[in-house]
């Protein structure tokens, strides 16, 4: 029953066949959610707080849970700071720690250093430290997670409005569709980097507040491309037909006509991703992005441009920023492949 409910129609098998075998785009895919898995779960990889703590036969998750050092035989009724020899000597005498393979949060300071910040990569710090002291390693993880999420939410969000514009535009046509041009071409000629540093200046930044001042701009995407399916699909024969038998236009537009447009939608969304991240990039590179101290790679690029004696920044921000943007535009390829129904297999 579970297998006869999730077999795709052929349509779909041969989608996933074409999609498959792009190699390229296919595996890149796997690599792409291997690594935003992974850094979904960054405070089990990168931390200055232990994953587990087993002292005096009781277990203490500081992951999830704040804990005052007196809680491990200290004086103070702070929370406990496991990087102190001291606190970890206290835990050590009646049980043990299971450290994160980084010892580093994105926040977190060395002050342990033996040379100036920032310093060359080593074997306590990877990929070195930035100009704050800050393990660069930790940061980049973070960074991944935080610039790949603003990507999907404003992706997921922009198309929703997108879609459904173009939807009702080549639906219904006429005013309302040529209302709905002379708006679109009127906000999308207006100098939108220039207008998010403007708003972000005068908006305290944060996660959500970028969010929503991108999607003033990123909606228009799709609005194109749905509302010319939408202009085609809406004289075809079996749409005249479901009007004629009374079918509402909800139905029509969302049962009969959109299936058609999402092909074309699917294949754009890995490059309207692609230019979130970019543009959230660009935007802590200038210094109009994240909070100060978020873990940005924007925030990174800036760093290793301010610190070109320090090589390793910059070589770190473009790394990460190249793989994370060529697996994204190779699955975009294989995704395009895939819905484009000329390709055959070979």
């Amino acid at each position: 029953m579970i297998r006869r409910h999730l077999k795709l129609n052929p349509i779909n098998q041969r989608r996933l066949q074409l999609f498959k075998a792009h190699k390229r785009g296919y595996y890149s895919l796997w690599i792409f959610l291997t690594i935003f898995v992974l850094t979904l779960g960054a405070e089990f990889i990168s931390n200055d707080k232990p994953i587990l703590v087993y002292y005096d036969s009781s277990i203490y998750l500081p992951v999830f849970n704040i804990y005052p050092e007196t809680a491990f035989g200290g004086e103070f009724e702070s929370e406990a700071d496991y990087r102190d020899p001291y606190v970890e000597e206290l835990i050590n005498e009646k049980g043990w720690l299971l450290w994160p393979p980084i010892r580093y949060s994105y926040d977190t300071i060395n002050y342990a250093l033996d040379q100036p910040a920032p310093s060359p990569p080593s074997a306590e710090n990877w990929l070195g430290t930035d100009d704050q002291a800050r393990d660069v390693m930790a940061r980049v993880i973070y960074g991944f997670r935080i610039s790949v999420l603003f990507g999907l939410i404003l992706t997921l969000v922009s198309s929703v409005i997108g879609v459904a514009v173009g939807a009702i535009q080549g639906f219904y046509g006429g005013k309302i569709d040529l209302l709905g041009q002379r708006f679109i071409e009127i906000w999308g000629s207006m100098p939108r980097l220039y207008l998010l540093i403007i708003l972000s200046s005068i908006v305290v930044p944060n996660f959500w507040w970028l969010l929503a001042i991108m999607l003033l701009f990123s909606w228009m995407a799709l609005v194109d491309v749905v509302r010319a399916e939408f202009l085609r699909g809406r004289n075809l024969e079996y749409v005249r037909a479901a009007r004629a038998l009374g079918v509402a236009d909800r139905s029509i537009m969302f049962r009969h006509i959109l299936p058609n447009a999402m092909v074309a939608t699917m294949t754009f969304l890995p490059f309207i991703l692609t230019g979130a991240i970019t543009t959230l990039t660009a935007l802590d590179f200038l210094g109009f992005g994240l909070p100060p101290g978020s873990p940005s790679l924007g925030e990174l690029v800036a760093q290793g441009k301010a610190n070109l004696q320090a090589p390793w920044l910059g070589i770190s921000a473009f790394m990460v920023l190249s793989i994370m943007l060529t697996l994204l535009v190779f699955i975009g390829e294989a995704a395009r492949d895939a819905f484009d129904p000329r390709k055959t297999l070979l």
